[in-house]
């Protein structure tokens, strides 16, 4: 998929670095580059990279990923500092030693906020998550416990009504076919019960608006959004307490 047509003709100049120098009579004069969304040249380059996942096509590409995919992440990150704390970006090559799928590159960039949400860039546009997409043996025992109990399964169903009437999936990363041992297969949250995780999702197709600052505002309504949902789990779920020795 090529969607470079659909993009503004307008270039978007990226050699200009983060600050901007100019000396204008005796007065220093600074401009502060932000974050401008991502050009048809990130989406391109991912489509290329899902053609030909190679080292050859990576080496070719790096500047591309380092100045079109990875730095408008960053300048992205670090607008949403305030709001979600700091961001960390996955590394672009993948972990294979224990994979069947031996592809060297990621096909999407991903980054984390250290107050709970994603963010990805792939081919296929824009995305965005909240929650928790797996849970240790003692947070999904808690996360069961809450979501059957009342009035904190009320709450939960409520918040999930919520996020889902907002336009946002509800999903985990996997689900039980059944009810969980020692819960009815009558009750009235079984979905919910049923579930290994909680995360909200969203995704946004690759289109011309990924190259004006939009994005930033697509992400910051989503966390808003499912900011009742975050909530809940960090008081009924928390972080696992299991010692991995």
């Amino acid at each position: 998929m090529n969607v470079g047509a659909g993009y503004s003709a307008a270039p978007v100049v990226r050699e200009l670095p983060a600050v901007v120098w100019t000396a204008c009579l005796d007065l220093t004069i600074v401009w502060r580059v932000g974050f401008r969304g991502w050009t048809a040249e990130a989406i391109d380059f991912y489509d290329g990279l899902e053609e030909d996942n190679s080292k050859t096509y990576w080496q070719a590409h790096k500047a591309t990923y380092e100045q079109a995919v990875r730095h408008p992440m960053e300048e992205l990150l670090a607008e949403l500092a305030d709001q979600c704390g700091p961001g960390r970006i996955f590394r672009p090559n993948r972990d294979v030693r224990f994979s069947a799928d031996k592809s060297p590159y990621k096909t999407a960039i991903g980054a984390t906020l250290d107050n709970g949400g994603y963010i990805q860039l792939s081919a296929a546009g824009l995305a965005a998550g909240r929650g928790m997409y797996t849970m240790a043996a003692d947070q999904l025992q808690r996360y069961r416990e809450a979501a059957a109990a009342d009035p904190s399964g009320l709450d939960l169903a409520r918040t999930a009504a919520g996020v889902r009437g907002a336009g946002i999936e509800l999903t985990a990363h996997d689900r039980l076919k059944t009810a969980p041992k020692g819960y009815p297969r009558d009750h009235p949250r079984l979905d919910l019960l049923c579930l290994k995780g909680l995360v909200a999702w969203k995704q946004w197709p690759a289109a011309a608006w990924l190259a004006t600052p939009k994005p930033k505002a697509r992400v910051t309504e989503f966390f808003l959004q499912t900011d009742p949902l975050q909530d809940w789990l960090t008081a009924h779920v928390g972080p696992s307490t299991v010692v991995v020795e």
